[in-house]
């Protein structure tokens, strides 16, 4: 009785332990599944990160392309801009001196018609020479001498020389301009050509001194400004820094509004 009462127990206490054992390994089991879930949470989160930072990568790279695209497109249009304005300051000049040239002419013609005139010479009829014979005629006067060339077409072949880069032949010409046409309203453009010349010649000290002359010369001349910037420009080339920005600073502060202002601001501060 007592040996079953025993085995009893022992297989009482087989079954417990069995269901303890059992107990542990599912406990210890559990902890390992909810942490293989975090784990696939976290890849894929992990994944998620990944595919959004290619995502951003790949818009990065595509934004950087498009400011490249417009930087490019930017500087072409800028490039243009200068061009066109280059261009327009040209035809002004063109157009200006067009008018000075039909102005010039137009005095010209003024002053020949008033050299005519009013009415034809009164006849008068040679005296009776003392035996009823009528005196000869006395000779015609001499002519006047002939003009010199028209201003137009002086200045015009002198432009035309410096736009062919035939600096020389157009200095020499200008230079005959002002000595046969010192007071016309071509004479401060012909001095003001005559430094650009110089200045294309790379005769900067020269070339600030035919501009010197301009302004000393002609104060109200409407070159004045462009003038002082370029004489600003040969002054920088010349080593002279410090002076040519003093020229800069007088166009921008005495013509503001001018194209030659925009030039000086762009030398006061360059990119």
């Amino acid at each position: 009785m007592m040996i079953g009462g025993a085995a009893l127990a022992l297989g009482r206490f087989l079954v417990i332990r069995r269901v303890a054992i059992a107990l542990v390994l599912l406990a210890c089991t559990v902890p390992s599944r909810a942490a293989n879930k975090d784990m696939d949470r976290l890849n894929i989160q992990m994944s998620n990160l990944t595919g959004q930072l290619a995502e951003l990568q790949r818009t990065s790279e595509e934004t950087l392309r498009e400011l490249r695209r417009l930087n490019e497109l930017l500087a072409d249009q800028s490039a243009s801009l200068k061009k066109s304005l280059q261009d327009q300051k040209v035809q002004d000049e063109s157009l200006q001196t067009t008018l000075k040239e039909l102005k010039e002419r137009l005095g010209d013609i003024e002053t020949r018609l008033q050299g005519f005139p009013a009415g034809p010479p009164a006849v008068t009829a040679p005296a009776p020479s003392a035996g009823g014979e009528p005196s000869p005629t006395p000779p015609a006067a001499a002519a006047p001498a002939a003009n010199a060339p028209p201003p137009r077409e002086l200045y015009s072949q002198a432009y035309a020389d410096y736009a062919r880069g035939n600096y020389d032949l157009a200095i020499q010409e200008f230079q005959e301009y002002l000595k046969s046409y010192p007071n016309t309203d071509l004479s401060d453009n012909a001095q003001y050509w005559i430094g650009e010349s110089l200045y294309g010649k790379q005769r900067f000290a020269d070339a600030v001194e035919a501009w010197n002359a301009l302004l000393r010369d002609f104060p109200a001349s409407d070159k004045l400004p462009d003038a002082r910037v370029k004489k600003g420009m040969a002054l920088e080339k010349l080593g002279r820094r410090s002076q040519a920005l003093l020229e800069y600073r007088y166009v921008v502060d005495r013509y503001p509004n001018s194209p030659a202002a925009r030039v000086a601001r762009d030398k006061l501060n360059p990119q």
